[in-house]
């Protein structure tokens, strides 16, 4: 059971958590985000840190060690509890002003986020102890770690994992931290953003869960952006592969990297609201329960890069060397449309743009358009789904369209529009395919 920063950011949050990890005699793992908007809060301090300004980094510690002993106050009535509460809060934020002290790295900043999920489980843990709910407290620096790739250690968390669980037999409910982790140095390191996602989904395959259940602040998957669109409805099945399409092209209840795990273990994962427990939510497993249209997403600050050569394209090799620009600088690629004097690609990170543009400046013109939106329609078989195209494109005569990908997956169709037509595309394609 996994436990987002908005499921855990009040006290009474937490007093709600409690409930529902205690409803039933199954056995086990929580793992557990950073409260709401400390993860931000230590990004800020990072980022003044690595300008040098000390005091606005002192002013942020501040403000955050104020907010985390107000929260001690209202999660446990004990003074013998909220003495050690407070205490937890004294020795994290001593790291946190000691850092001010030294210089910036890194290894540091990463160490400077990992506070956030070693807070929100160590004040969770003394919630149960007043409770008397028996508990273990499992370090995820113990087990989890990545590669020199940054990618998982499968084999090594589960054999880990399986070790820490063991020392502890007959207990029922594990406390463990989201998103943080060991790097090959054995330095703390993370998952990268959404990574509380992704340790559950690890964790579930690791001991081969009944399920791996993500707990956030709305009621599963939608068909369409609920802050944007009025009228959106929950998805009650999807498969792993439109899952999967969802979160990569911009659904924002759950991480891309999460489906994988579970998929190669087959755990089934729902995606559930804490506000509203009672709520179905949405259960992502092999199959697909029905064929046809399932939801709509967009993925905003997206880039596309038109390279045009009339002698080149046609070429034995062009593509090849093209894509081996990108892969040169780590740059991955979200959609790509040719044509007999073209190739477009979109890209959602700029980072190394000026590099990769002087590269392929020698293959012919290039042109750069930024602010694009890539709007994704998701659902199982879409492509041999009757009028689906019909409707899609009926739906949004009136939007200027870039680039369509389609027939490269069997759950998919993307479109690249300006960004600055997401809102109006959204709700016409909420009403068009879903008559909401």
């Amino acid at each position: 059971m996994k436990f987002g920063g908005t499921s855990v950011g009040k006290p009474q949050r937490m007093h709600q958590v409690s409930q529902l990890i205690t409803k039933d005699n199954d056995s086990k793992i929580v793992v557990l985000s950073a409260l709401s908007g400390t993860t931000n809060s230590l990004v800020e301090i990072s980022t003044h840190l690595s300008h040098g300004d000390k005091n606005a980094a002192k002013q942020t510690i501040d403000k955050l060690e104020a907010h985390y002993r107000d929260f001690v106050l209202e999660l446990v009535k004990s003074e013998t509890l909220r003495a050690k509460g407070n205490a937890v809060v004294s020795e994290h934020f001593e790291f946190l002003n000691i850092i001010l002290r030294i210089s910036f790295s890194d290894a540091l900043y990463k160490d400077i986020l990992a506070q956030g999920e070693l807070m929100s489980t160590k004040l969770f843990s003394l919630y149960l102890e007043e409770l008397g709910i028996d508990h273990v407290l499992l370090p995820a620096l113990e087990f989890m770690s990545i590669d020199v790739n940054e990618e998982p250690q499968i084999g090594s968390i589960k054999v880990k994992l399986t070790q820490q669980l063991k020392q502890h037999k007959g207990k029922k409910i594990f406390i463990t931290q989201g998103y943080i982790c060991r790097n090959v140095r054995g330095e703390v390191d993370n998952l990268k953003r959404g990574g509380s996602d992704y340790t559950a989904s690890l964790i579930a395959a690791a001991i081969n869960a009944s399920v791996c259940e993500i707990w956030t602040d709305i009621d599963g998957m939608h068909n369409n952006d609920p802050r944007i669109v009025n009228k959106t409805v929950a998805i009650e099945q999807l498969s792993f592969e439109e899952a999967a399409e969802l979160a990569y092209f911009g659904a924002k209840i759950l991480h891309p990297t999460c489906i994988w795990p579970a998929q190669q273990q087959n755990v089934p994962v729902k995606l559930l609201n804490t506000m509203q427990p009672d709520a179905a939510g949405t259960v992502i497993t092999q199959e697909a329960g029905s064929v046809g249209v399932k939801a709509v997403a967009a993925k905003d600050g997206i880039i596309a890069i038109k390279i045009k050569s009339s002698r080149m394209l046609l070429a034995y090799g062009f593509l090849r060397k093209v894509f081996e620009v990108f892969e040169k600088y780590k740059t991955s690629i979200d959609m790509v449309t040719t044509s007999e004097v073209a190739v477009s690609v979109t890209i959602d990170n700029d980072v190394f743009l000026k590099e990769i543009t002087r590269e392929l400046e020698p293959f012919g013109t290039v042109e750069i358009d930024r602010n694009q939106t890539i709007i994704s329609i998701v659902g199982n078989e879409i492509a041999e789904t009757p009028d689906v195209l019909k409707k899609l494109f009926e739906s949004i005569h009136e939007i200027p369209v870039r680039m369509v990908s389609y027939g490269g997956s069997h759950h998919n169709v993307s479109l690249l529009i300006p960004g600055d037509q997401k809102i109006k595309t959204l709700q016409l394609l909420n009403s068009g395919l879903f008559g909401l």
